[in-house]
C-alpha cells in the first residue's frame, strides 16, 4: 500500500471513531453535567486513535463490517483516555499538559479527573455489553469483554502502570523494562488486533503470528515514545518535552544510548513485518502502520 493510500485511510479511521465518541457523549443524559463536560474535554481533545484505527485495519483485514467494529474501537479509545487522565494526576506522573492543552485535572479538578477517568472506563464496557455486534462467534461477546478487561487491568494496562511508578528513580534491567511496558502500552494495542481476531474466528496459529506483529510493534511505539522525549518538542509531542528525564524514568535510551534505541526500533519494525508476512492475508494496511508507529515524529 502506498503511504498516501495509508494516510487516507487511517484519515478515515479516525473521522469515523471521533465521531462515534462524540455521538456516545452527547447520549449521555445530563445527570451529571461538569462530569459530563470532563469526559469530553478529554475524550474528544485530539488524540491520533491509534488503537481504534488498529481495530478497523485488522477487522477491514479479516472482512468484518465498520459496523461490528464501531464499539470496540470506541471502547480502547475510552480505555486509553480514561489511562491518560489518571497518568497526568499529581499522584502519578503530574503532567500538566496532554494533547497541546492542560491536562483534565488542570482544566477542571483533580476530582472531576478522577471521575472522569472512571466514567469513561465504565462507558467502554457498556458500549461492549450493548450495541450491535457480530454473530459470526455465537459467545464472543462475553470473549472480547474478558478480553478488554485483561488488557487494562491488573494483568495489562494498570499492573504496566504500577511498574513504571515503581521504577521511577530507580535502574532496571532491560528485560524489566520490556514487560513494564508490554503490560502499560502492548497490552491495549495487542487488544485492538486480538478483539477483531476473536470476532472472525481465527485458527490459532494465525491468532498468535498477529499476536507477535502486536508485540513487536507495541514495544517499538514505547521505544520511539521514548527517543522522541529527547529529540522532539513540546508543540509537536503536545506534552512536555523531556518529561521522562525530569521524571527520572526507566526508558530505552537511558538504558541502551539514544542510537541503540533507535537501531532496537529497527528490529523490532523487522520483527513486525515478518509475522505479517506468515498471514494468508491481505496485510498491507497493517505493514503500513508498523511503518507509521515506529517511524513517526510526534
Amino acid at each position: 500500500m502506498k503511504h498516501a493510500d495509508w494516510h487516507k485511510e487511517f484519515n478515515l479511521y479516525q473521522q469515523r471513531v471521533n465521531s462515534g465518541l462524540e455521538n456516545q457523549i452527547k447520549q449521555l443524559p445530563d445527570v451529571a453535567p461538569q462530569l459530563k463536560e470532563a469526559m469530553a474535554y478529554a475524550l474528544l481533545n485530539g488524540g491520533k486513535r491509534i488503537r481504534p484505527a488498529l481495530v478497523y485495519a485488522c477487522g477491514n483485514m479479516l472482512e468484518l463490517s465498520m459496523e461490528e467494529l464501531d464499539a470496540p474501537a470506541m471502547a480502547l479509545e475510552c480505555i486509553h483516555t480514561y489511562s491518560l487522565i489518571h497518568d497526568d494526576l499529581p499522584a502519578m506522573d503530574n503532567d500538566e499538559l496532554r494533547r497541546g492543552k492542560p491536562t483534565c485535572h488542570v482544566a477542571f479538578s483533580e476530582a472531576s479527573a478522577i471521575l472522569a477517568g472512571d466514567a469513561l472506563q465504565a462507558l467502554a464496557f457498556d458500549m461492549l455489553a450493548t450495541m450491535p455486534v457480530s454473530q459470526r462467534m455465537p459467545d464472543y461477546r462475553v470473549t472480547i469483554i474478558g478480553m478488554l478487561a485483561r488488557a487494562s487491568g491488573y494483568s495489562g494496562m494498570c499492573g504496566g502502570q504500577a511498574l513504571d511508578l515503581a521504577a521511577t528513580d530507580k535502574k532496571i534491567s532491560l528485560s524489566d523494562l520490556e514487560a513494564l511496558h508490554k503490560s502499560k502500552t502492548g497490552a491495549l494495542l495487542q487488544a485492538a488486533l486480538l478483539i477483531p481476531a476473536a470476532m472472525a474466528g481465527l485458527k490459532h496459529n494465525e491468532v498468535t503470528l498477529l499476536s507477535n506483529y502486536a508485540g513487536a510493534m507495541g514495544l517499538a511505539f514505547q521505544v520511539q515514545d521514548d527517543i522522541l522525549d529527547i529529540t522532539g518538542d513540546t508543540q509537536t509531542l503536545g506534552k512536555p518535552q523531556g518529561s521522562d528525564v525530569l521524571m527520572k524514568k526507566s526508558t530505552y535510551p537511558a538504558l541502551l544510548g539514544l542510537q541503540g534505541a533507535i537501531s532496537l526500533t529497527e528490529q523490532l519494525y523487522q520483527e513486525a513485518l515478518q509475522a505479517l508476512d506468515a498471514l494468508p492475508y491481505n496485510t498491507s494496511s497493517l505493514a503500513s502502520f508498523a511503518d507509521y508507529i515506529i517511524h513517526r515524529n510526534y
